[in-house]
């Protein structure tokens, strides 16, 4: 039976985590109490804090084992998150924390799938909750008041937050329509060449598309490695450049990561690797000082990737994908990566392009699952768009 998980620290938050389980109770679902605190229960618990100690990968003492309670609540982070993930037995999540109590709870609730209820009550709901919840889909409602005890505004809150989890996990959301989803990513600078994409096999697949800022590639691989995905569509990889170039809007060091990992039928390009995204101009580096740049609007500055840039682009890409096993099918479009890449553009730079394509090809190793193909188009062409519809219809029958 699934039951909704009520996760808080039980030796600070007891009275709290035992109101909020009760009203959760009332409405008419079942629950689990969890507690991850790093001392003992002031209120029963049907987990404790011990058992998801032990889940740590050094086992219990290293969570709570120590005097140190920074150490201790980083300990308990990894300890639930791994708990989380090997239960199959949950309906929802609800937590209620300060500051320790949010690290640890949400960083559990960011192993869960997406789609699953995730609400976390929290003192820090009102400012920067990035940290917290990161490319999840955790719901952050603010305490308005400390966690100290209860008072009549906190009862409020914490019954309203009861009556949404309760009612989420009791009228979870209808199934797909049958059609396999797909990710695809875009940028202003590709939006014409991938709305074309999209609009092709939308009769086919689901397809959601993420705007390439960094969050929006982490979502997409987050999806595909929560099984989620037929396939992705990864026109725009600008995101590398950010990663690589100190840029605002940067992936990780994971991306491309969760294509190796799941193996999906991946068609990609080199979408807006012309660019590296900053904030207003005096948010540039002093170091790029003189470089060429480009005002996409008074917040956003677009500087232009180099030759140089654009070798250790194209290999960073390629050595990732040269990891793949799954079929993946590369796209070079040689007349220019971008809206701005495009002669007369304010980035044409066919120089630099062909240190990226020629990095990209040599680096990504093709063979019978891995190909790479240049095509005489700018990456807006309708017939790019096409050519990459395809490429991905193809790789999608293997």
């Amino acid at each position: 039976m699934k039951r909704i998980y009520v996760v808080g620290t039980a030796d600070t938050k007891g009275e709290e985590l035992a109101f909020l389980a009760d009203a959760i109770t009332a409405a008419g679902a079942a629950v689990s109490r969890v507690d991850v605190g790093t001392h003992d229960a002031t209120v029963p618990v049907d987990v404790n804090a011990k058992e998801i100690a032990g889940h740590h990968p050094g086992g219990r003492d290293a969570v709570l084992g120590g005097n140190d309670r920074g150490a201790a609540v980083a300990a308990m982070g990894i300890a639930f998150a791994r708990f989380a993930q090997s239960r199959n037995d949950i309906a929802a999540m609800i937590g209620i924390g300060g500051g320790g109590g949010t690290s640890i709870i949400t960083s559990g609730m960011r192993a869960l799938p997406l789609g699953l209820p995730k609400i976390m009550v929290s003192t820090l709901a009102s400012g920067d909750t990035a940290p917290y919840v990161d490319v999840s889909d955790i719901i952050m409602m603010p305490a308005v008041t400390d966690m100290a005890g209860l008072n009549r505004l906190s009862r409020v809150v914490l019954h309203n937050a009861a009556q949404a989890i309760a009612g989420m996990a009791a009228r979870p959301a209808p199934p797909p329509d049958g059609k396999p989803s797909i990710g695809l990513t875009m940028f202003g600078v590709t939006t014409p060449c991938v709305t074309a994409i999209a609009d092709q096999l939308r009769s086919t697949y689901d397809c959601m598309v993420f705007h390439a800022t960094g969050t929006g590639g982490r979502s997409m691989e987050k999806l595909a490695d929560s099984g989620l995905l037929s396939g992705v569509v990864d026109i725009t990889t600008t995101e590398v450049c950010d990663l690589l170039f100190g840029g605002v809007l940067p992936a990780t060091e994971d991306r491309f990561g969760a294509i190796a990992r799941t193996r999906l039928p991946y068609v990609g390009s080199v979408g807006a690797l012309d660019m590296v995204n900053f904030w207003a101009p005096s948010t540039i580096p002093e170091h790029y000082r003189g470089r060429l740049f480009y005002e996409h609007n008074p917040n956003v500055t677009l500087m232009r990737t180099t030759a140089q840039e654009c070798r250790a682009i194209g290999e960073w890409i390629g050595t990732r994908l040269a990891l793949c096993e799954g079929p993946v099918h590369f796209l070079i479009p040689e007349k220019g990566v971008s809206a701005l890449d495009i002669e007369g553009g304010a980035f044409f730079d066919p120089e630099a392009d062909a240190d990226l394509f020629e990095a990209i090809e040599r680096t990504i190793r093709p063979n019978g699952q891995r190909r790479v193909t240049r095509l005489p188009l700018h990456i807006n062409d309708p017939e790019f768009a096409k050519a990459a519809t395809s490429a991905f219809l193809d790789i999608a029958r293997q």
